[in-house]
């Protein structure tokens, strides 16, 4: 959309209008880095990397996993909790995997809770830096472009005395603001969004499991694990496609 309005305003042979390398270099890099003076160096690659994730697609699936605890759940109802161990061997998430073993070796039920969440808090913090790393930047950059502005704006007011650069030199301060407006709301924004809605995503999974997990350790009927499990999901989404078995 701000595409087409620059081009419908403008024209295409006049789109250049819109391009400009110092209020470039001033908007970027300064936002970029404030940033890196804000962050450890690998802090701030792995939250540059994090961009990659907005365009990977989600794996999360929240039927298809209660559903594989429900299958776990008829296998130890049927065969003991030992026989878990080589239905983990078939897993293919790592934090599920853990669990089960976990579950397998014997582990006290408080403890198994007490490791996968400590897993589970320091998922979602690794989370949260790369989430801050777009909204630290999304804050930065309006400022600088206005700081790109403030530098624009003193230089036109020494060619005061030239009317004809007046537009110009205006035009081109401007340009900062729009750079670091852009850099706000067309990346930033959208990509923080993105990756706290996939943080919502694998947290909400991995809260599930690790209910589950303690639910089948405690020797819980498989309907019962499968109707506690879809409490996590909306109410138009908790049809499975094979439910518990009841009487297994």
């Amino acid at each position: 959309m701000c595409a087409f309005g620059i081009i419908n305003a403008a024209g295409i042979a006049n789109i250049g209008r819109y391009v400009d390398v110092a209020s470039a270099v001033i908007t970027f890099g300064g936002s970029f880095f404030a940033v890196l003076a804000s962050k450890s160096l690998s802090d701030y690659l792995a939250g540059l990397k994090s961009f990659l994730l907005v365009f990977k697609a989600s794996s999360t699936d929240t039927k298809e996993m209660i559903q594989k605890i429900i299958d776990l759940s008829n296998i130890a109802r049927k065969e003991g909790l030992l026989s878990l161990e080589e239905a983990a061997s078939n897993l293919d998430d790592d934090f599920m995997k853990k669990g089960v073993l976990l579950i397998v070796d014997g582990t006290d039920p408080e403890l198994v809770r007490g490791i996968m969440e400590t897993e589970l808090v320091s998922t979602e913090d690794r989370h949260k830096s790369k989430i801050a790393f777009w909204e630290d930047l999304g804050s930065m950059g309006p400022a600088w472009g206005m700081i790109g502005t403030l530098v624009g704006l003193v230089n036109m007011l020494y060619e005061m005395d030239n009317p004809s650069t007046i537009g110009p030199s205006m035009a081109v301060a401007l340009i900062t603001t729009l750079y670091g407006s852009l850099l706000a709301n067309w990346i930033c924004a959208p990509v923080a969004g993105k990756l706290k809605s996939n943080n919502a995503s694998e947290i909400m999974l991995k809260e599930i499991m690790i209910e589950g997990l303690l639910s089948i350790q405690a020797g819980e009927n498989p309907r019962v694990i499968e109707e506690k499990l879809k409490s996590f999901m909306a109410p138009g989404d908790r049809m499975l496609d094979d439910g518990g078995d009841e009487n297994g």
